[in-house]
């Protein structure tokens, strides 16, 4: 026989072999069965025929690992048998390869597999990328790890695990992260879908005695990027085949990024051994937006719509009382902006303060002690087991004056309760923390600065 490279051959050439090609297709899937064809061997294709030896080709190790053992010996004798005069068959891994179409009509549901990315994948949304993501100080480790991974062209740390509630970014994050690797290195396979989605494939994959197929499919990626992984608590089966999916992508040093609505050793009826694998790499927690970062991401999002007028005492209001999370804030503009479109009549804030009155009194919830320690300790940089104790120190003392103080003007507990919350101290320790911080908010302009500054980030 002639020596052919699939990649350079006229259209005669092309063709025989292709046709010679399809009977061996044809063969296999009589030989071992549509299913065992559909799981292991419809990824086969040409790749070249040398010095009498047929060269065929898959797309991963796993793949020839499987094949060669199991199907080796029956691929060569039905290619000795159809492409007649070859002395051998040899299978090679070549993901680079342009595997042609070689399906054929008989058998419509075959599944061509090496282009995960049209199969799984949750759609990705465009209007989250890096450019509009607004960072602040509540995020800015998140988005620097996040934008680390999208730029590396080796893996740094694995996994990245984002955590964090509702509406803070976590999803805005990953789809950036996404957008980006397929930006700069086109040919790497991205495959990003939620913790439910990859649930619901592999039970349908084990419903359909498929499994294989589901196994190759996730452990031949690139780039793996789960969300809302929290959902497969409980869900033992879908653990373990995850718990084995990351190994063997850890393996082979691919990146697996995750996110969840909590950190991973919070995350109740996940196993320790998973728990501790999503630990492993870099947990970067994204926090509630403070009032200065709601209002520059509100300013955004006023100036991508500029066809709407919405004045500053407006923005204002929305990022002082909408404290919940970033999704709901940009709710709330789009409501104010469709009614403006509806009644064509300019947004006043009396107006704004009407038509989302469900909003904002869905936002007036308590704040606790134990958040106005934390964030109080934060602030001044030391430990929360500070706030408690009994060292007297200024360093310590002054920080935990000024907790008192606002655990007194922005929670309604009484000041015996409030003594009793730092460290068992007595109520009239309270009244004079509380009297102190007003002399000091009264007398001292940079003073007053820290408290106004820590009252905003409670609103």
């Amino acid at each position: 026989m002639h020596n052919f490279s699939i990649d350079n051959l006229n259209n005669d050439q092309e063709t025989i072999l292709n046709k010679l090609f399809m009977k061996v297709q044809v063969e296999l899937v009589e030989e071992v069965g549509q299913a065992a064809f559909k799981s292991w061997l419809s990824a086969l294709r040409l790749n070249k025929l040398d010095n009498n030896i047929l060269f065929l080709s898959l797309p991963s190790n796993f793949l020839s690992d499987w094949v060669i053992p199991h199907y080796g010996h029956k691929i060569d004798t039905i290619c000795k048998r159809i492409f007649v005069g070859i002395k051998k068959t040899k299978i090679i891994v070549n993901s680079t390869v342009n595997y042609k179409d070689n399906s054929f009509n008989d058998f419509e549901d075959l599944i061509t597999k090496g282009n995960l990315n049209n199969n799984y994948p949750s759609p990705l949304d465009p209007r989250f990328n890096f450019s509009n993501f607004i960072i602040g100080k509540s995020n800015e480790f998140s988005y620097a790890a996040a934008k680390k991974v999208a730029e590396s062209a080796k893996v740094s740390f694995n996994p990245l695990f984002l955590f964090g509630g509702v509406g803070l970014g976590k999803t805005h994050l990953m789809h950036a992260v996404a957008w980006d690797i397929q930006e700069r290195t086109p040919k790497r396979r991205v495959v990003y879908l939620s913790a439910e989605k990859f649930m619901y494939e592999f039970v349908k994959s084990l419903r359909h005695k498929d499994i294989m197929t589901f196994k190759e499919k996730f452990r031949s990626v690139d780039v793996l990027m789960i969300d809302d992984i929290q959902f497969i608590a409980g869900k033992d089966s879908t653990q373990e085949e995850f718990f084995h999916t990351f190994n063997s992508l850890v393996d082979q040093k691919k990146q697996i990024i995750v996110s969840g609505d909590r950190s991973p050793s919070d995350l109740d009826g996940v196993e320790e051994r998973l728990k501790s694998r999503l630990s492993f790499g870099v947990v970067a927690e994204l926090n509630k937006a403070d009032y200065e970062l709601r209002l520059r991401i509100l300013k955004s999002k006023v100036q991508e719509i500029q066809k709407i007028k919405v004045d500053n005492d407006i923005i204002e209001h929305l990022a002082k009382n909408i404290t919940s999370n970033v999704r709901e804030l940009e709710g709330a503009l789009r409501r104010l902006c469709a009614h403006v479109e509806l009644v064509n009549r300019p947004l006043t804030l009396d107006t704004a303060k009407q038509i989302l009155h469900d909003i904002f009194k869905a936002n007036k919830k308590s704040v606790t002690i134990e958040e106005i320690q934390k964030k109080v300790s934060e602030y001044f940089n030391i430990r929360h087991s500070d706030m408690l104790s009994t060292r007297r120190s200024r360093i310590i003392a002054r920080p935990r004056q000024i907790a008192m103080f606002l655990s007194k003007i922005c929670t309604t507990k009484s000041l015996p309760e409030i003594g009793k919350r730092f460290g068992g101290r007595d109520h009239t320790t309270v009244i004079h923390a509380v009297k102190k911080v007003e002399s000091l908010y009264k007398t001292d302009a940079s003073f007053s600065e820290h408290i106004n500054v820590l009252k905003k980030s409670f609103y």
